[in-house]
């Protein structure tokens, strides 16, 4: 994956404001629902999320600048600090104070281990415990010249956890994504309908493997904000623009929804901010599915107009009125 800050546009030092202002510009114009015809549209999307959920987190971001974690949020392996400090040529051995660091994949994924050891010509010392540690297994091969490892299986294998990031239509729908463990491995994940951001789903038998069989793969559901509605439990709202004549004489306008446009009858003398309920056209829960709730924003023509203009300031001298006299 390219690196998050070039994804998003931002440099590194980018603020937490100018980071989160860039990320809703690019998802409003990536989103598929507005690149129909583009078939790298969802692919784009994805990256931008991915992009997001690294440096648009406080701690993932740090992590990832220090070079602990890579574009994809896996950790980094440094191998160990201190390899051979303080060690004599050909001695095959670890001199002084030496540190370590060792990575160990399991249930929690991954953790990272970082010890001491002291040497000075008698072997590996605690450099061997740490590779039992990361590898499961004994090492082997005293003196420094070689070493050996066992696989050692414990029952059934670790699950490997990992994160997705779907749209809010395939939240809603459902959907089958390809997904990339953090080993490596490719798999297809099936997302049921009406999944909710922090739920989990679970493939089972992809995990790390063990003696009684591997374990599986959980991952955990992000959906990404969408560039018209917000999710409300299983309500969606959506802020809906009408022209002032349709707001002043009423009349019939289109409205989004999940599963394509309706039609909406707006009364004459209809006030910005006033909301109309769409019963049924909202979020699935529960077998049901939420309303859409739709709130008027009345917007101006795009550019100035006299003969706008004149009738506005004929209205304002003949016919005044205070919307503001109860405040």
């Amino acid at each position: 994956m390219r690196d998050p800050y070039d994804v998003l546009g931002v440099n590194r030092k980018a603020s937490a404001a100018e980071i989160k202002s860039a990320y809703r510009r690019l998802a409003k114009k990536l989103h598929p629902d507005a690149n129909k015809n583009d078939p790298k549209a969802a692919t784009r999307f994805a990256e931008l999320n991915a992009a997001h959920e690294i440096v648009g987190d406080e701690d993932k971001r740090k992590a990832f600048d220090r070079g602990e974690i890579d574009a994809e949020g896996k950790p980094k392996f440094h191998g160990f600090e201190g390899f051979g400090a303080g060690a004599q040529p050909g001695a095959g051995s670890f001199g002084g104070d030496t540190q370590f660091e060792g990575f160990h994949f399991g249930p929690e994924g991954f953790t990272r281990t970082t010890r001491r050891g002291r040497g000075g010509g008698g072997g590996l010392g605690g450099f061997e415990d740490i590779l039992r540690e990361a590898f499961g297994g004994a090492a082997g091969g005293r003196g420094g010249r070689s070493a050996h490892f066992e696989a050692e299986n414990y029952g059934t294998g670790a699950d490997v956890h990992a994160e997705m990031t779907v749209t809010l239509p395939e939240a809603a729908k459902g959907a089958t994504r390809r997904l990339q463990l953090p080993t490596g491995k490719e798999i297809d994940v099936k997302i049921p309908p009406g999944i909710t951001s922090g739920q989990h789903v679970r493939v089972r038998g992809q995990g790390m493997p063990g003696q009684a069989g591997s374990g599986d793969v959980l991952i955990t559901i992000s959906v990404a904000p969408h560039h018209l509605f917000t999710l409300d439990g299983a309500d969606l709202k959506l802020d809906l623009p009408i022209t002032l004549y349709e707001a002043a004489l009423g009349g019939k306008v289109r409205v989004p929804t999940l599963d394509g446009h309706v039609e909406l009858t707006i009364p004459a003398w209809t006030n910005g901010g006033r909301t109309f309920r769409l019963r049924g056209k909202g979020f699935p829960a529960k077998g049901r599915h939420g309303d859409l709730f739709a709130t008027i924003r009345i917007v101006l023509p795009d550019k100035s107009d006299a003969d706008l203009d004149a009738l506005m300031k004929r209205w304002r001298g003949e016919k005044p009125y205070d919307p503001r006299k109860d405040m």
